[in-house]
């Protein structure tokens, strides 16, 4: 009777029990990094110019200018290509937090807190694609896959991770549940929202969006009967564009852009949507006619794009040769994950790995089921996130993701051949226990791979500059001197004008290109260079980090440059020390243009 009980609770209220969980991941992170709170670590790029959004928003920044005021003000600034989607939440927990804990500190646990609200989409929407495919009593599994295996994915809604991959992961598995829905239009639904809802936050999951969509026409092709599934999704996913982008396209984004969603990629998305909708109206019997006018439809979708989009079919970013081969290319996320070390690479090939080999043992054993075709979306779709750690490892996350399902129902389906006999209580618990296990080992704990790969000479070195640099402590120094604009490293940038009260030249954003450039010209070139380029940002400081990881590329580009020289303590008169607190990581100058 027990059994049955628990069996009813599992199933019936499987939502409140997956909020549970959330909530108790939620109240451990929060405790976990309390202290990254506390100091306001925002570890990646990203994250502080999230957060200097949010601030310009609160400030009574526009709604639709997104441009960054404080990064370069004596060209103007520059704008960001995101959309104000992501700062709703982190403004709204400040707002809210403010009365009670003051600016500042309302401020930090926004940064704590709101990272996790999307993880609580994700697994809601990771449980209901397991109780569609695998079983009812299933999701538990999958929760604890998410949470001690996804070495990738897990990390993108901790504390202070405030940028928008998040968000973006929660609609990749909302993505998935809809496409298992049994429910056509329901699903169409679901699936051409949430593309719609990533798309508009940004572009960095168009692979995927763009997968689902292809999914969604291969499973009319082979059946009719999905003809409500298919017009609703194309309705969902033009409409649903059309309302982001009117809603929350920057100024800057209502150009002929690129790298956003801007009138180019809307109007791929509404012909797209409504090409999808003639083609399930039509609805002619032939399986084989069906697949003729779907690749028609696709073939006019990539002439269209060709003809009236040509700017696009390079780089998204639309950046110059010379910025793509001295920073874009050198993205470490941006590499294959064959280009990585192994103690990164290898924790999220297994995951990606056993997901793909478990959504084909389920595509399989459910080969005879209504849910064969629920599999072999998520099969295809696990196959394609596999092969596009190929080409990027930021594919990492959303891998993972598709790869729970998978994994679930291979733990699903052998234990019980495992035990043979015993109590649901007894299965699920064992399954549990091992595939913690599991993710401690893919985690690399005591694995063959921890030990890390052969670390070049110096890289400790680089390691802890690269901590120190960034640490509040040791910025909130430099406001001992009057505001300016600081000349300083790239990659210093964004976390300079979020601690200090100091403008920054450039960050690491590709539509700051310009800016990009003159540092690494500033840095690379002569010391009789830089004064000139200083000057046309009207840097009052120049600031360097010694042995800051963007430095090392700086010497290694030209050793006898001008980063180079003040490394080695060859200083131009031009510039006056500026004293600074003993066991600082800076060397400040003050930039002199009367010498």
């Amino acid at each position: 009777m027990r059994g049955f009980r628990v069996r009813d609770e599992f199933d019936r209220h499987w939502l409140g029990w997956t909020l549970l969980v959330w909530a108790c991941t939620v109240a451990w992170f929060l405790v976990q990094r309390q202290g990254n709170i506390y100091w306001l670590t925002l570890g990646d790029t990203d994250d502080n110019m999230r957060l200097m959004q949010v601030r310009a928003l609160l400030a009574g920044q526009g709604w639709y200018d997104l441009r960054q005021y404080r990064m370069d003000p004596a060209l103007g600034g520059f704008d960001i290509h995101w959309s104000r989607i992501v700062d709703l939440p982190i403004a709204g927990l400040i707002l809210l937090l403010k009365p009670f804990l003051g600016a500042a500190t309302a401020e930090k646990w926004a940064c704590g807190i709101a990272p996790l609200l999307p993880l609580s989409i994700t697994m809601a929407g990771l449980s209901l694609t397991v109780r569609r495919l695998v079983s009812p009593l299933a999701w538990p599994i999958a929760l604890a896959l998410l949470l001690f295996t996804c070495t990738a994915t897990l990390p993108m809604y901790a504390p202070m991770r405030i940028d928008h991959h998040g968000w973006q992961l929660a609609a990749l598995a909302m993505t998935v549940a809809g496409l298992c829905d049994p429910k056509g239009a329901r699903g169409g639904a679901v699936v051409g929202l949430a593309s719609a809802f990533s798309l508009s936050i940004g572009l960095e999951l168009l692979p995927f969006c763009a997968m689902a969509g292809a999914i969604l026409g291969l499973r009319w092709v082979w059946d009719a009967g999905e003809r409500r599934r298919l017009i609703v999704y194309g309705l969902t996913l033009g409409g649903g564009s059309a309302i982001g982008f009117a809603l929350f396209a920057s100024n800057a984004n209502q150009a002929m852009r690129c790298d956003a969603l801007t009138p180019v990629w809307l109007s791929v998305l509404v012909a797209a949507g409504a090409l999808l909708v003639a083609l399930a109206l039509a609805n002619p019997g032939s399986r084989w006619l069906r697949l003729a006018l779907a690749a028609l439809a696709g073939g006019l979708i990539v002439a269209g794009f060709v003809h009236f989009f040509p700017q696009c079919l390079g780089r998204p970013e639309q950046v110059s040769d010379e910025l793509y081969t001295t920073w874009l290319s050198n993205v470490r996320e941006a590499r294959p994950i064959y280009r990585h070390p192994r103690e990164t690479a290898i924790p999220i090939a297994i995951v990606a790995s056993l997901g793909l080999i478990g959504a084909l043992l389920a595509v399989w054993h459910a080969r005879r089921t209504p849910r064969r075709i629920g599999w072999a979306a998520v099969a295809l779709f696990t196959t394609f996130a596999a092969a596009m750690l190929l080409w990027q490892l930021r594919a990492a996350p959303g891998a993972q993701l598709l790869a729970l399902p998978g994994i679930t129902a291979m733990i699903w389906l052998a234990v019980p051949w495992l035990l043979r006999r015993g109590p649901l209580w007894l299965r699920i618990g064992i399954a549990l226990l091992v595939f913690a296990g599991v993710g401690i080992w893919a985690s690399g704990a005591k694995m063959p791979w921890a030990a890390k790969s052969t670390a070049r000479p110096g890289s400790d070195r680089v390691r802890q500059a690269n901590i120190a640099c960034t640490r509040t402590s040791q910025l909130r120094t430099l406001d001992a001197i009057p505001a300016a604009t600081i000349f300083t490293h790239v990659d210093l940038g964004p976390r300079l004008i979020v601690v200090t009260h100091h403008n920054a030249v450039a960050g690491p954003y590709h539509r700051n290109g310009t800016a990009i450039l003159d540092v690494h010209h500033a840095f690379t070139g002569p010391a009789a260079a830089f004064r000139a380029i200083a000057a046309r940002h009207r840097a009052g400081y120049l600031l360097i980090c010694p042995n800051m990881s963007e430095t090392t590329v700086y010497r290694a580009r030209n050793p006898q440059g001008f980063y180079a020289q003040l490394a080695k303590g060859q200083v131009p008169d031009w510039l006056e020390t500026v004293p600074l607190a003993d066991g600082s990581p800076y060397r400040l100058w003050k930039i002199r243009y009367d010498r």
